[in-house]
């Protein structure tokens, strides 16, 4: 189930308007239905980190699923008016759009799969037109998702296979944002949520404690604990920073040897504030003390990878930490540079014209072709290389096994494959001719994919500080045609 049925209507309108005036500019020019070919992809990893975690794809296979034009979206078109005072947008455009239904095929990287810079992953193949509508939702769905989960996936290394529990919902960027964290934060690597609605829609568990409110709600923090653990014996766990935190951490073991005495087991403690390191240990001493072994002592406070990891060096007693703000709003990178371009465009029954993008920035210089990307692997089942390739018939004779890839940053950098190396295609069918053929996975498979994925990953690509850089290069040929037609572009002769 999909956050997008929450809204209980139409979501055409949701997108850029230049998208709907380029399709009505396509339709005005009698190339609505020609056959295009855009792709999806990212051009630098969010966090300075060596890996990405794709993410959204359920969001945007939703999206595709219900998308449609209401009456009250053409009404509300219809409205539109340019500087002359008159329609933007006349009737008979309305009337097509009204008969819109999508037409298109489309390819993605599955959630939770280990991506890098420049793969594409979506592809988008269709009518010119029914492409171009899907630019500004798909790229809504899958950056921040994948920035999401990515930034769990970070946390998730940084805990060392402590639960990491998502709390930011207060802080998220509105419900919707509140709800597309707590799902992509799931998938990156988080054991739970404290989003109820998050935990109804998506099945991932919903965890939580109480707040100071609770306990400043009563004359002592003593008795605050007493009324809990009476309301809720097999739910407690404590937060005892609200006056004095080691203080607190006493008055829950009197309490934790209470419920034990009657039937029940403390969960844990909550420490949100101070030195962590030094009260985790001291709560852990005084927990013990009290025959309290098994209670857990969860931390938050503004956590992050970083602060988790020195927290881990520092030989802190955490067993469960509760990551929100910097998680849910992934807050210092709050956006991924994901990018939506036409590749390749059918001119004729003739064949393919492959396009694409130029820029003073290399980097910024897009692919041309219809794309897919192909992964190898060590013997040891480690990813080693992906090569982008193109599938579209331009160099179809070079057959279909991409065996030499070319760092595009630098032609004299080259890797080859035997045709015996393990390798496998990354994209594979979501939707064929606007029908969904994909078995979409639920969340727990999306989160159990990303955890195989990471722990297959060379430990090098996965460290925090300075990864070093996973090879993706293009396959040769698609590189030699991508320079010709930039030299084509340019005016170079003599290439």
């Amino acid at each position: 189930m999909s956050h997008l049925e929450v809204y209980g209507q139409s979501l055409a309108l949701l997108t850029d308007f230049y998208q709907l005036t380029m399709v009505y500019g396509y339709w005005r020019s009698g190339i609505q239905d020609k056959e295009a070919v855009f792709h999806l992809s990212f051009r630098s990893h969010p966090f300075n980190s060596g890996f990405s975690v794709c993410c959204g794809l359920l969001t945007a296979i939703e999206f595709i699923g219900r998308f449609r034009f209401d009456e009250d979206d053409l009404a509300y078109l219809s409205g539109f008016k340019g500087n002359d005072g008159k329609p933007i947008f006349e009737e008979a455009f309305l009337e097509y759009l009204r008969g819109v239904s999508l037409r298109c095929d489309v390819d993605a990287i599955p959630e939770g799969t280990v991506v890098f810079p420049n793969e594409p992953l979506v592809r988008v193949k269709g009518p010119l037109a029914h492409c171009q509508l899907l630019e500004t939702a798909l790229l809504n769905c899958i950056n921040f998702e994948t920035l999401i989960a990515t930034k769990a996936a970070r946390m998730f290394l940084a805990a060392k296979g402590d639960p990491i529990l998502e709390f930011g919902l207060r802080r998220a960027q509105g419900p919707d944002g509140g709800l597309s964290a707590s799902r992509a934060a799931f998938i990156g690597g988080c054991s739970g949520t404290s989003n109820v609605l998050a935990g109804k829609l998506f099945g991932i568990p919903v965890k939580g404690t109480h707040a100071h409110s609770w306990v400043m709600a009563f004359e002592s923090e003593l008795e605050a604990f007493e009324r809990y653990s009476e309301a809720m014996p097999n739910n407690c766990i404590f937060l005892v920073d609200t006056y004095d935190t080691l203080e607190g951490v006493r008055r829950a073991a009197e309490i934790g040897v209470k419920l034990r005495k009657q039937g029940y087991e403390l969960a844990g403690i909550r420490l949100d504030s101070g030195d962590l390191a030094h009260l985790s240990k001291e709560a852990r001493r005084i927990l013990d003390a009290a025959g309290l072994e098994k209670a857990v002592i969860v931390a938050s406070n503004d956590l992050d990878e970083t602060i988790i990891e020195s927290l881990k060096q520092q030989g802190a007693a955490i067993n469960v930490w509760g990551v929100g703000t910097r998680l849910a709003t992934a807050y210092d990178q709050p956006a991924l540079g994901g990018v939506y371009k036409l590749s390749a465009i059918r001119d004729s029954a003739d064949g393919w014209r492959y396009t694409l993008k130029l820029s003073e920035q290399t980097a910024k210089v897009s692919n041309p072709g219809i794309l897919q990307v192909r992964r190898f692997y060590s013997a040891k089942g480690t990813p080693v290389a992906d090569a982008i390739y193109d599938i579209g018939g331009q160099l179809a004779e070079r057959g279909p096994a991409p065996l030499d890839i070319v760092d595009p940053a630098d032609a004299t950098r080259r890797r080859s494959f035997s045709e015996q190396t393990r390798s496998e295609d990354l994209l594979i069918p979501i939707f064929r001719g606007g029908q969904k053929v994909y078995d979409t996975p639920d969340c727990a498979q999306g989160r159990a994919r990303t955890l195989a994925q990471l722990s297959s990953l060379d430990d090098r690509v996965k460290r925090r500080l300075n990864p070093e850089m996973y090879p993706v290069g293009l396959e040769s040929g698609l590189f030699d045609l991508k320079n010709r037609l930039i030299a084509e572009a340019r005016g170079v002769s003599g290439t």
